[in-house]
């Protein structure tokens, strides 16, 4: 089969012939139709994750059809459209048995612990826990952003986070994770202030219901704001802007973002995340909280970057909770599947690029860098 292969760290992944891959005892080969590319591919590329063994195959999220079943696997059909998590359970330690497939003390995942879908064909252990069928209402594109970014948002919004109508919501990074943070958040009746450094960003999250939008200037990227791109901005419905000035280098200091959401928010956000996974974005979305605020770390912070200064002062004055929010067990899927089929969600918005597989490893190489704008989607068959 056709691959995105990768065979030192860094390096941009190249297209390769690879041997197919067989069905294991209790899983299947799922024959792959859509994939999506996500921050966390490029830290493998990075070497963030100590799980990755070279030469690999990035790529996690992903759907397509059952090409091959296993020894022991029921209940599926060659042919069948399915899904999975980017987390394979085991299903037998204490949290699987809890339903907490997504923190399973023997969990495996593609694109990490083995060969991932930037491929024509992706490897499902433990098919009868982790193979989630998909419904014919449900593209394969819209699938495979289930798989990490619109799941794990789906669980960090509604289960860990515990939104409630009415609150005002802050997403730190509008990428894939932010964007998807902020339609479920919306559709759950909360009021969303949306945060990041690129203005086609915050477009987005103003079309997916953001009330009020922060244009941050990351420390990394002190570009110029397009005049006209902010101007737009700030007339779509009407919404809030602040943050950095308009049509111009800003030279001076980073806005202060927590400030500005607690200016907006009367006070601060009920709940925030942290949909990037920086320092900076961690302690902003801590510091942007109102007493008894629930922060939710959704943004990767591999050890290799290191540990970023958690302001606990903030934490103890204010009584702030601090949680971490990883995936979602496949066993959830059915109620995540029956929003979006009946059109309450629609993660279909927020995909803005298609690309080929030959397209897929410079496009990862970049990410870090130049991260496309809203959610980019790889079709390994071209």
């Amino acid at each position: 089969m056709r691959a995105v292969v990768f065979e030192a760290f860094g390096d941009v992944p190249q297209v390769r012939e690879v041997p197919d891959p067989q069905a294991p005892v209790g899983g299947v080969v799922v024959a792959v139709e859509a994939t999506g590319l996500c921050r966390s591919d490029w830290h493998a590329l990075a070497g963030h994750d100590d799980d990755v063994v070279l030469p690999h195959v990035p790529g996690h999220e992903f759907a397509g059809r059952v090409l091959e079943i296993g020894q022991g696997v029921s209940g599926f059909e060659i042919g069948q459209r399915v899904t999975a998590p980017f987390v394979y359970a085991c299903g037998v330690c204490a949290p699987c048995r809890q339903g907490d497939g997504q923190v399973c003390l023997d969990q495996r995942q593609p694109g990490f612990t083995r060969w991932g879908s930037f491929a024509g064909r992706v490897v499902v252990e433990r098919a009868m826990v982790n193979l989630v069928p998909l419904p014919d209402q449900v593209p394969m594109d819209v699938a495979a952003v289930l798989g990490c970014r619109f799941g794990t948002s789906f669980r960090a919004v509604t289960q860990v986070g515990r939104v409630r109508a009415g609150e005002w919501v802050a997403v730190h990074g509008c990428g894939g994770v932010g964007l998807s943070a902020v339609a479920i958040a919306v559709a759950a009746g909360a009021r969303v202030v949306a945060v990041d450094v690129s203005p086609r960003a915050l477009e987005l999250a103003v079309k997916l219901g953001a009330e009020s939008v922060v244009q941050a200037r990351g420390a990394e990227r002190p570009a110029v704001v397009p005049a006209d791109d902010f101007d737009a901005l700030a007339m779509a419905v009407g919404v809030a802007v602040r943050g950095a000035v308009p049509g111009r280098a800003d030279t001076g200091p980073a806005p202060d973002v927590p400030a500005l959401i607690r200016d907006l928010t009367a006070g601060g956000a009920h709940l925030s995340l942290d949909a990037l996974g920086s320092h900076e974005t961690c302690a902003n979305s801590i510091q942007s909280l109102r007493p008894r605020g629930r922060h939710v770390q959704v943004g990767l912070l591999p050890p290799a970057l290191g540990l970023p200064p958690v302001p606990m002062h903030t934490v103890i004055g204010r009584e702030l909770e601090v949680l971490g929010s990883h995936g979602l067990a496949a066993h959830a899927y059915p109620q995540l599947m029956a929003l979006v089929a009946s059109g309450r969600l629609d993660p279909s918005s927020m995909i803005t690029t298609h690309l080929t597989l030959d397209e897929a490893g410079p496009a990862l190489a970049a990410m870090d860098t130049q991260p496309p704008s809203g959610v980019a989607v790889i079709d390994p068959r071209r």
